[in-house]
């Protein structure tokens, strides 16, 4: 510990040869000395609006961007970006040139992050009218309302790159005109609705209800609407296994495979028949799953269609009402029951 010494002057301490001045005199000094003039205020202006985000931005689960989706990657999610930034967030619903406003909900190791779209601000390019109403809510067929055209080249730019990502190949190969014989066009199909021959339609106790959007305090929430009690015969909602989004018709397979699912959606509800959708979560319940199959004619080139009721035990008495009327529809040639008694999702067992 270093030695303090006793001025005999001022009475003060000393450290290190520096008298320390009584807090007496100190506070004395302070009262008269000259105020500092009030610095001048400055003009009023806006406040500086936020930078753009640089290249180093990353985001945060939970946090509300503005984004513009650039291509489009597997499966349909759209490639997007936040204005002056390289990282990349893959939205559903997004479509090339959109402008639109989503909420980060997943961060992948830092690589990429995961959004769901809340609003667009700007309409994508080459916008068509999708003809399927719940094509937005199915998650079936995400891109119905890009032109088919666009579809085809950005299948074609998924192709190239992975042909330069996961094959190795030589991106000025593919931009020279070695390109034709190394990656082939993509061959567009005459029939871009109605060309599955199979659908398979899950029973439920819970219905997805279609997406309602709300504006609130200059922000639009997705509220998810669920009905716990409502039956529903569909597909499943994007992400659930126990919530079916009720499909009336279905652009994807046959028209007579329509009509059969509209006089099963007639029928199967009636109280009086007795049939209960099948609960995964209490494992209670009889129709699981509805399969519709649809052929044609060796000879005659007409559709036949394949009606299968998938159910959690052997009631036929229970299905002879609804196999009355779908055997009323020319086109079914054949009804048949799949039992399925395990508790899992799997159609047929």
């Amino acid at each position: 510990m270093a030695a303090h010494a006793v001025s005999p002057l001022t009475g003060g301490l000393l450290r290190r040869g520096v008298a320390l001045q009584p807090r007496r005199r100190l506070l004395a000094a302070a009262s008269v000395a000259p105020e500092a003039p009030a610095p001048t205020p400055a003009p009023s202006q806006p406040p500086p609006s936020p930078a753009p985000p640089r290249k180093g931005y990353y985001p945060r689960r939970g946090e509300t961007v503005e984004l513009t989706c650039e291509a489009l990657a597997f499966k349909g999610k759209g490639v997007c970006k936040v204005a002056g930034s390289t990282f990349v967030l893959l939205c559903d619903g997004a479509l090339p040139g959109e402008r639109l406003v989503a909420r980060v909900r997943r961060l992948r190791r830092g690589a990429f992050a995961e959004a769901a779209k809340l609003r667009t601000l700007e309409p994508h390019q080459d916008a068509v009218e999708a003809p399927c109403p719940i094509a937005a809510d199915c998650g079936g067929c995400k891109t119905q309302s890009l032109a088919y055209a666009e579809q085809i080249r950005h299948k074609h730019l998924q192709v190239r790159d992975l042909l330069v990502n996961f094959g190795k190949f030589d991106p000025k190969l593919l931009e020279s005109s070695e390109l034709d014989a190394i990656l082939k066009p993509i061959v567009p199909c005459d029939e871009i609705f109605r060309y599955r021959n199979k659908m398979e339609f899950s029973f439920g106790t819970k219905r997805w209800m279609q997406r309602e959007w709300k504006e609130k305090e200059e922000e639009v929430v997705y509220e998810e609407v669920n009905e716990a009690d409502g039956y529903a015969l569909g597909l499943h909602a994007p992400g659930f296994f126990d919530k079916v989004l009720h499909v009336e018709k279905c652009f994807l397979h046959s028209e007579p495979a329509d009509k059969v699912l509209a006089v099963v959606q007639e029928t199967w509800m009636d109280p009086a028949l007795g049939l209960t959708p099948y609960d995964v979560h209490k494992h209670v319940g009889f129709l699981k799953h509805l399969m519709i199959r649809t052929g044609r004619n060796i000879s005659t080139g007409t559709p036949e269609v394949m009606v299968n009721f998938v159910t959690s035990g052997y009631k036929p008495d229970l299905l002879m009402p609804l196999v009355d009327n779908i055997t009323k529809i020319p086109e079914v040639v054949s009804v048949i029951n799949n039992v399925n008694t395990s508790v899992g999702n799997t159609v047929c067992g």
